[in-house]
């Protein structure tokens, strides 16, 4: 009874005083730490730090939660590492399978040698890089400032060779392009030759008198140049003049005559080899095995598409004239000593200039023999005496 008697005489705590306590305490540990920061930031607290003292301090430390610290911190430092080094193998596999698969499409669609070796190194370095940036950023290192790093060098080295970036944008639009390949015979301003190599920077070309010009890409990606070699035939022309007062009609007989004569000349349009793909027929005792209904149904709308495609060739194939390949001469002019006519045939571009030069000489050699007479400046001196 006494014992009731005296717990009902204390005060009971509200949660307002409660509260209150809370408060109270957590001012008064901070104020220690305050008190203690400031004596340890005093000039005098050096010298009044004794061993004892430091002894003190250490009996304090909690061991157990910096080893349990130090252990979380150690096991994902090391889960990290895992996970990077188990990424970056894994990277490697899918960009060496991406290597293979765009090799094997860019070899399948009969890609230039030099453009596939650049594209696919450039396709590597830009996913190796990637994959870097990707374990460096699983490692919790920031990535950002090896971005910004990059960005700046880029930036650097972009404008410290802005015209080498032009001739290799050039070199990568050409292969890409193709306005010619190696072995066309090309002419770019005062420059004419044969391909030799097509290079990232440069293009490399042989002239008639085998010297090597380089020539920069940026300049023949964004200039006119002339490819003599885009089509497979070639018309040749020449120029002869004849006397005022020869039979044209007999030049031009004497003409087509030399012209007839050379196999190497295109004598009508049925000469002109069309360039067909040789089509594939199917061996006879190859039988035709059954597609299913998915298949035929895929099988359909690419044959359709495919008619629909060599419809809109033709079509446009139609709208180009098409030369007209017979020899023929013409009257060209009326010069002031001779009659200038031009004699027009079409031979295949291999032949081009064994036929120009043969048939200029057979011209200057059976024109005298008809009768035709080739005019040349003439001065007449008359003296007064």
């Amino acid at each position: 009874m006494l014992l009731n008697k005296l717990l009902l005489q204390l005060p009971v705590a509200t949660p307002d005083s409660v509260a209150a306590n809370k408060i109270q305490s957590m001012t008064n540990t901070v104020t220690s730490h305050v008190d203690s920061l400031a004596q340890q930031l005093h000039p005098d607290s050096i010298a009044a730090m004794t061993p004892d003292k430091i002894v003190d301090r250490f009996k304090y430390l909690d061991l157990g939660s910096l080893v349990t610290s130090l252990s979380s911190q150690l096991v994902s430092l090391g889960l990290r590492i895992l996970a990077a080094i188990v990424i970056f193998y894994i990277g490697k596999f899918i960009i060496n399978k991406i290597y293979s698969v765009v090799r094997a499409l860019m070899v399948r669609k009969d890609f230039d040698r030099s453009l596939i070796s650049f594209l696919l190194s450039f396709i590597r370095i830009t996913l190796l890089f990637l994959l870097i940036i990707t374990v460096i950023g699983v490692l919790g290192i920031e990535t950002s400032s090896f971005i910004a790093i990059f960005a700046s060098a880029g930036v650097a080295i972009g404008m410290a060779l802005s015209g080498t970036l032009q001739n290799f944008a050039g070199g990568v639009l050409i292969l890409l392009l193709k306005p010619y390949k190696v072995g066309d015979y090309i002419e770019f301003g005062d420059l004419k030759g044969t391909v030799r190599e097509i290079q990232i920077f440069n293009t490399v070309i042989n002239t008639y008198n085998n010297d090597r010009i380089v020539i920069p890409n940026g300049g023949l990606a964004t200039s006119s140049l002339k490819n003599f070699s885009a089509e497979p035939y070639h018309r040749v022309e020449w120029r002869v003049g004849i006397s005022y007062g020869d039979d044209v009609e007999v030049a031009r007989k004497v003409a087509l005559d030399i012209l007839a004569a050379d196999p190497r000349i295109v004598h009508t349009d049925a000469d002109v080899k069309e360039d067909e793909q040789p089509v594939e027929q199917p061996h006879e005792d190859q039988q035709e095995k059954p597609m299913p209904w998915w298949k035929r149904l895929f099988h359909w709308h690419r044959r359709h598409a495919e008619e629909l495609r060599e419809e809109h060739e033709a079509r446009l194939a139609a709208l180009i004239p098409k030369p007209n390949y017979t020899p023929s001469v013409n009257v060209e002019s009326l010069d002031d000593s001779q009659v200038t006519l031009i004699v027009r045939a079409w031979t295949e571009i291999a032949d081009y200039w064994g036929v120009l030069y043969e048939v200029n000489e057979q011209i200057y050699k059976q024109f005298p023999q008809h009768g035709i007479h080739f005019p040349f400046p003439q001065m007449d001196v008359h003296v007064n005496s």
